[in-house]
């Protein structure tokens, strides 16, 4: 069984199977991310292991129209973002968060935020610049000592969309 060539060594492409593989072996990968910053109005509150939930939805109205049996008419009305979950184990940088969450006692104000995703080296994968957020919810780490786990903590929240220079530009 042949093994890939090392990196940056001529190869000789006799089959695309050798072509895929020496492609795969030479180029980085962009889409790999192992972390996510995360700051709010420019404040730092973190680097977090997951994000889930970045995504967009056109809700669709269905419309028949009356003697026409060819299609039923798809109408966009209103698009829906979804909410964003991160989770990372409790570290220093939970007091950051914290004190984000406790700023929303005295009263609710939409921020901004920024999730960057990062490669293992550091480096910016892609950005996403997020408007109107604030908390839905908060959940911290199960403390037990007869199944010690990783402990973890999630912020969730919610927001009005997407803004400009973000959704993978790569630079804020």
């Amino acid at each position: 069984m042949e093994t890939a060539p090392p990196l940056g060594s001529p190869v000789q492409l006799d089959s695309p199977a050798k072509w895929v593989v020496t492609m795969a072996a030479n180029n980085k990968d962009p889409a790999v991310s192992v972390c996510f910053k995360v700051s709010i109005d420019g404040a730092d509150i973190g680097a977090f292991n997951t994000c889930e939930g970045l995504g967009i939805e056109v809700v669709i109205e269905q419309r028949e129209e009356g003697g026409n049996n060819g299609f039923i008419w798809q109408l966009p009305t209103r698009i829906k973002y979804s909410n964003i979950k991160l989770s990372r184990p409790v570290c220093l940088d939970s007091a950051k968060l914290t004190a984000w969450l406790c700023s929303f006692a005295s009263g609710v104000k939409r921020q901004t935020a920024t999730i960057t995703a990062m490669t293992g080296d550091m480096d910016e994968v892609a950005v996403w610049n997020l408007d109107g957020v604030i908390p839905v919810r908060w959940s911290g780490p199960s403390l037990n000592p007869e199944s010690p786990k990783v402990a973890v903590e999630t912020v969730e929240f919610a927001h009005h969309g997407f803004l400009p220079g973000g959704a993978g530009s790569g630079h804020r």
